[in-house]
């Protein structure tokens, strides 16, 4: 499928999460962009990157973006809404990117999806 093509998404499909840090890597890239271009490449219906506010993970150790830490390590949410067949395709391709990382799988009921804006009509 291409990567730019179309295509129709609706009723009962899988939402991805993956919790990382800012810090993560691929090589000398961010770990959010290399998956979030994998998931482009594969054709995925949609993937977003979430930068939070504050957040920690498996050591405990609290990062947040307000004063006195400054921290250049904040928490990334990854999230990818495809079919399931897709999805697994995704993890399949990013898994050795993944370690010590969070993934989680959720059923979602996509109510809509498409693109641009509907035109409006001149009164």
């Amino acid at each position: 499928m291409s990567p730019l093509a179309y295509r129709k998404l609706q009723g009962r499909h899988t939402l991805l999460r993956i919790f990382l840090g800012e810090s993560d890597k691929a090589g000398h890239k961010p770990l959010y962009m290399e998956i979030l271009r994998r998931a482009r490449g594969l054709g995925l219906a949609g993937c977003t990157v979430l930068r939070g506010i504050a957040g920690f993970g498996a050591t405990s150790v609290v990062h947040r973006n307000f004063p006195p830490d400054f921290s250049l390590d904040m928490p990334i949410v990854v999230e990818v809404v495809d079919t399931p067949a897709n999805t697994r395709r995704l993890l399949k391709e990013i898994a050795p990117l993944l370690q010590g990382i969070l993934v989680t799988e959720e059923k979602v009921g996509v109510l809509r999806y498409g693109h641009g804006r509907p035109s409006r009509k001149k009164a």
